[in-house]
């Protein structure tokens, strides 16, 4: 699992990279964290602590 998350990253740096859509950087980046603050979020302690950021 860990390599198929690698030859994703890699793949999407490539088309980045060919494409020059670097401006897709900062956006794919902000949408991955949010995700894993929400996963984070869904079952622990710091949830209401979260949810007061928004």
């Amino acid at each position: 699992m860990f390599e198929a998350a690698l030859d994703f990253l890699k793949d999407l740096w490539e088309f980045l990279n060919e494409r020059k859509k670097y401006w897709l950087a900062p956006l794919i980046l902000t949408l991955v964290l949010l995700g894993a603050l929400i996963l984070l979020s869904q079952a622990s302690a710091i949830a209401p602590f979260i949810y007061t950021l928004f």
